[in-house]
């Protein structure tokens, strides 16, 4: 089984700047694209941000130029960095990890998520 830890969230003022990071652990092969959803309470999840294991960054609209992802795979751990944060970020921010795992048929890739961590942006 993978588990992804989340860590990082918190209460910020608006303008300020969050760091959250995601661990990935347990047994698997490799993990391709890792990235940040979030949902806002009575919203939809929303995509935040991917990177693929090569590195390749895909953002939401709302966040491009504010948040960067990165990722270390030594480490199996993707970070967010926020910045510039408004009022309008608030919202409980998931981890989500393509994960490839072996199985009975052969290595399969498998979609896993994180517990959510809590961002909430005072104006």
């Amino acid at each position: 089984q993978v588990q992804l830890g989340e860590s990082g969230g918190g209460l910020v003022q608006a303008g300020g700047s969050l760091r959250l990071s995601c661990a990935a652990s347990g047994t698997f092969r490799r993990i391709n694209t890792m990235g940040w959803y979030r949902q806002a309470p009575g919203k939809q999840r929303e995509l935040v941000t991917t990177i693929t294991s090569g590195g390749n960054t895909n953002y939401g609209r709302s966040v491009k130029g504010r948040f960067t992802i990165s990722r270390d795979n030594n480490k199996n751990t993707v970070y967010l960095q926020m910045n510039s944060l408004k009022p309008e970020d608030t919202a409980v921010y998931y981890c989500n990890a393509e994960v490839v795992m072996a199985t009975m048929a052969g290595y399969r890739d498998f979609e896993r998520w994180g517990q959510g961590t809590l961002v909430t942006v005072s104006s």
